[in-house]
């Protein structure tokens, strides 16, 4: 066989000789699979005897896949596609390939993309072990006509988290309408928001837990409020209740990434074409909101060729944009943000230029280092905060106690 002696990664540094006759494996998710698959005919202008084979799960059962290949070393991919929640896991277990050392040399990319999203792809010492395809900026979504029909202005929604509670008051009172699906939902944009340097959500680099914080203690207290005040409709996130809400009209705002507005249009409730608004986060938060990453295992049997399809996916304009219009990943990659498409108007949220807030809410958001807690710490809240919504801790108490639990795990995994 003829070996690719050509193929070049990096800056420009030879890779090792690859047969060109390869099948190139890639796992991924809806709706990357879709955008993978999209970009395949690129690829193989450049390598026609290499044959890609996506293969597309569903978005928890890719990331459990994902997490048995790298335990047993089975059915490891060449490329992976990880969601930024699921990143730290797979960063912190040395299972995923370092792409700042030769012969990738990823930092020197790191000023093409948008700056938070480079710093969440490193592990514990700083290795890039990931890079970023598309990302999630933490946005406010409203009903317009709810709204108009409660007498209530927009901005009254951002001007505290406060104020944010006090009109799901006045908007239920006069359209029957909740605030939001779940009280939880408060409780996690909150968390995520405004984060100092060296801070994570639930760790800072000192290794402390910050569950006790003051951050914490505003989301516990802000949620409970919108428990007692009968404000969300109790529904869990992605549940068919959940899509039905939005379809409906029962629920007044949502806080989510950037790309929900996609699943609005696409699947979730296209028929609210007109009557759906964004706008930043209550209170001048900013928060990363998912996002996602490709990444390439330690153990992967293609290393040449899976660099060579990372970077085609993540530092083509053209692929990038291609994605944003079909699929609404929004880019990672700065270039993109110039193009007069973010400019236009929305007509899903009745005529805003939203991409261009989101652009501009971007280069505000924090960076939130991995850790390889995160995960585990997520469900150690997640679980306090019910006790709290139902009635059975207060909020202290409750962050105390998930405090011990992960101070306790912390010491173990150490």
């Amino acid at each position: 066989m003829k070996a690719l002696s050509a193929l070049v990664v990096g800056g420009g540094t030879p890779a090792w000789a690859e047969p060109a006759a390869t099948t190139l494996s890639v796992a991924a998710f809806p709706a990357v699979d879709q955008i993978l698959k999209a970009a395949l005919p690129e690829f193989e202008k450049k390598y026609p005897q290499v044959r890609v084979e996506v293969v597309g799960r569903e978005f928890a059962d890719h990331h459990t896949a994902m997490t048995t290949a790298i335990a047993t070393g089975s059915k490891l991919p060449d490329v992976m596609a990880l969601e930024s929640g699921f990143l730290g896991r797979f960063a912190i277990s040395g299972a995923l390939e370092d792409l700042s050392k030769p012969p990738f040399d990823a930092l020197q990319y790191e000023k093409l993309f948008v700056p938070f999203t480079f710093q969440q792809n490193r592990d514990a010492q700083g290795k890039v072990v990931a890079i970023p395809t598309d990302i999630g900026v933490g946005a406010l979504f409203y009903r317009q006509d709810l709204l108009a029909q409660a007498g209530v202005a927009p901005r009254l929604l951002g001007q505290s988290w406060e104020s944010f509670v006090a009109t799901g008051l006045d908007i239920q009172k006069r359209t029957g309408a909740y605030l939001v699906t779940h009280a939880r939902d408060l409780k996690d944009i909150i968390i995520r928001s405004n984060l100092q340097p060296g801070e994570g959500i639930y760790f800072n680099e000192r290794k402390e837990v910050l569950v006790e914080s003051k951050r914490f203690v505003r989301a516990f207290d802000l949620a409970r409020t919108v428990r007692e005040q009968r404000l969300d409709a109790r529904v869990q996130a992605w549940s068919a209740e959940w899509a039905e809400s939005f379809k409906r009209g029962t629920v007044a705002t949502h806080m989510m990434g950037s790309w929900f507005a996609g699943h609005l249009a696409n699947w979730l409730a296209p028929q609210t074409r007109g009557l759906w608004r964004t706008s930043a986060l209550p209170d001048a938060a900013h928060a990363p909101w998912g996002g996602t990453f490709y990444a390439i295992p330690r153990r992967a049997a293609h290393k040449p060729l899976a660099w060579e399809l990372v970077r085609l996916m993540t530092l083509s304009p053209t692929l990038q944009l291609s994605a944003f219009k079909a699929h609404d990943a929004f880019p990672a990659l700065l270039e993109t943000h110039r193009d007069s498409y973010l400019e236009q108007p929305v007509t899903f949220l009745g005529g805003q230029t939203a991409r261009a807030l989101w652009r501009d809410l971007a280069v505000k958001t924090p960076a939130v280092p991995l850790h390889k807690l995160d995960a585990l710490a997520d469900e150690i809240v997640n679980t306090e905060l019910d006790k709290v919504l139902s009635g059975k801790k207060p909020t202290q108490r409750a962050l105390a106690d998930a405090a011990r639990m992960l101070g306790q795990r912390m010491r173990h995994s150490a």
